[in-house]
């Protein structure tokens, strides 16, 4: 006999029930955004929040892309950095909208774009901002696994995400909701980020 060790859909999922999923998502009135360094997390988790609340998921990077007909990597190439921030914003502002219930979805954003004053007021305004945090030892792991991180091709990674992680936590600290994200399973980060949320609402 197989032992199965996949547990009931019913099964409590690390501390949160079905029954308490269902009640948060009832109470989110708006969209949830994703911020935080390039490897952090904040697609993979995203995409687990979303599926918990029965929310559409959204990666802002992909939906760049989309629009421009072009990479990341190659819009950094041809246009630069500034060109790159003022698509990002206004493909930001496009998906999270009013900022009400009827946009609500779960939305991962780049490194950078909570850096932007615009992009980052818009998201404030509008959604509920949740800060994914790492330390760096896991975010060089985790970006080791990629090549297309345009920022990490000017020098030393470490150092690159040491210094960027350092200026743009200023920024990261306006989010409304602060969560760290190490080591553990996908699910655990989303499952504190819904506590977070419940006690923020």
């Amino acid at each position: 006999m197989e032992h199965d060790a996949t547990p009931p859909p019913s099964a409590p999922i690390a501390g949160l029930h079905p029954a308490d999923v269902a009640r948060i998502a009832a109470r989110i009135d708006r969209p949830i955004v994703l911020v935080g360094m390039m490897g952090v997390g904040k697609t993979t988790v995203g995409r687990r929040l979303a599926t918990m609340l029965d929310l559409p998921f959204v990666d802002a990077d992909e939906e760049i892309e989309r629009a421009a007909h072009m990479t990341i990597p190659e819009i950094f190439a041809q246009f630069g950095e500034p060109y790159f921030r003022d698509g990002e914003r206004r493909v930001i502002a496009r998906l999270v909208g009013e900022g009400s219930a009827a946009d609500r979805k779960i939305l991962a954003t780049g490194g950078g774009a909570f850096v932007d004053p615009q992009t980052r007021g818009l998201i404030l305004d509008r959604a509920i901002s949740v800060w994914l945090d790492s330390d760096v030892d896991t975010l060089i792991e985790r970006v080791g696994r990629k090549d297309n991180r345009p920022l990490l091709k000017q020098g030393d990674p470490r150092e690159i995400l040491t210094r960027l992680r350092d200026e743009r936590r200023p920024h990261y600290e306006q989010a409304a909701i602060h969560i760290t994200s190490g080591q553990q399973p996908h699910h655990v980060t989303a499952n504190k980020i819904l506590k977070a949320i419940d006690a923020w609402l």
